[in-house]
């Protein structure tokens, strides 16, 4: 039996996971991610982790099969990333850095990507082919499987789905520069942005009106509770998750598109508000897809990564 370790890399923490080469995850911890310095410390710390597990657990290092890491920027198959500005890093080959740190083949991938592969393997798109994960947090990402393979793209910014444009005569700016991203009405900043649009044109009573430091929670739960302004909120928001999934559906035709990330929580008001507005957007023939929420939280990255690894070098 060969083992790996999967890499989830963030901007606060890196999620580090060992596996058994069947996918089983055997142990899981946390460290730090230091962004001072350029980032400059992030890789070391990394290796040293790893190596400091390994010697500390009596483990051969010929019985490694190799590390999976998921990087929050733009990573290509060659294992190139092209800027992680949260991390300070700019353009360089992080598959053979950190391979030249720990002595071990590496595979990398964008984050998103990464976890929509681990959904695919051990979560929500188990058993399928073809399958859209998105995850709705601060920002809105994705990752697409096409006949068994995750879609990295030419550049490693496959699947950006956050920014395909909704509303191209929006005013404010998405964080990307650009204007009318589904990140900007889809995301938790978004819901907030779209709740208090509402309530400024739109003057009644209602739970949301005057709460400070309004957050997405605060609106689901009052659309649950049956506050006339949340529900309307939480509409606007359905009828935009549903158009922009059911473009996304008619380019790749999927079996199953799995819902993660914070939003997520909010559990089936999610799908039962998404899904009149996807048959209504998509095209007739891709309309069979079905709808799940993710079921490996925070765990995701790691076991994508880890996949990745498995997947090239196992």
């Amino acid at each position: 039996m060969k083992y790996g370790f999967g890499i989830d890399l963030g901007g606060t923490t890196v999620k580090i996971a060992y596996f058994d080469q069947a996918g089983t995850m055997l142990d899981k911890w946390e460290i730090p991610t230091v962004t001072a310095d350029g980032g400059s410390r992030i890789l070391p710390d990394i290796a040293s982790s790893v190596l400091e597990y390994l010697d500390s657990h009596g483990i051969a290092k010929e019985s490694i099969l190799g590390l999976g890491i998921g990087v929050p920027g733009p990573v290509n198959a060659k294992g190139v990333v092209n800027k992680c500005v949260n991390l300070g890093w700019g353009v360089f080959n992080i598959a053979e850095s950190l391979s030249q740190l720990t002595g071990f083949p590496v595979k990398a991938g964008n984050d998103a990507n990464v976890a929509a592969l681990g959904e695919f393997w051990k979560g929500g798109g188990k058993g399928c082919d073809n399958m859209v994960f998105v995850t709705l947090g601060t920002g809105v990402g994705g990752g697409i499987v096409v006949e068994g393979r995750l879609l990295h793209g030419a550049h490693g910014s496959g699947a950006e789905i956050g920014h395909l444009v909704l509303e191209p005569n929006e005013t404010e700016p998405c964080n990307c520069g650009k204007f009318g991203c589904v990140e900007q009405y889809c995301s938790a900043t978004g819901i907030v942005r779209l709740a208090k649009r509402y309530l400024a044109a739109h003057p009644q009573e209602s739970t949301l009106a005057g709460m400070e430091n309004l957050t997405c929670k605060d609106v689901f739960d009052a659309a649950k509770a049956g506050d006339e302004a949340a529900l309307a909120v939480v509409d606007q928001f359905s009828r935009y998750a549903g158009q922009f999934l059911g473009n996304v559906c008619s380019t790749v035709d999927p079996e199953v598109v799995v819902i993660g990330g914070g939003v997520s929580k909010a559990g089936n008001m999610i799908l039962d508000g998404i899904e009149p507005y996807f048959h209504k957007y998509v095209f007739h023939a891709a309309s069979g897809a079905s709808f799940a929420l993710a079921s490996l939280g925070n765990d995701a990255g790691a076991y994508g990564a880890f996949k990745l690894a498995l997947d090239a070098f196992g």
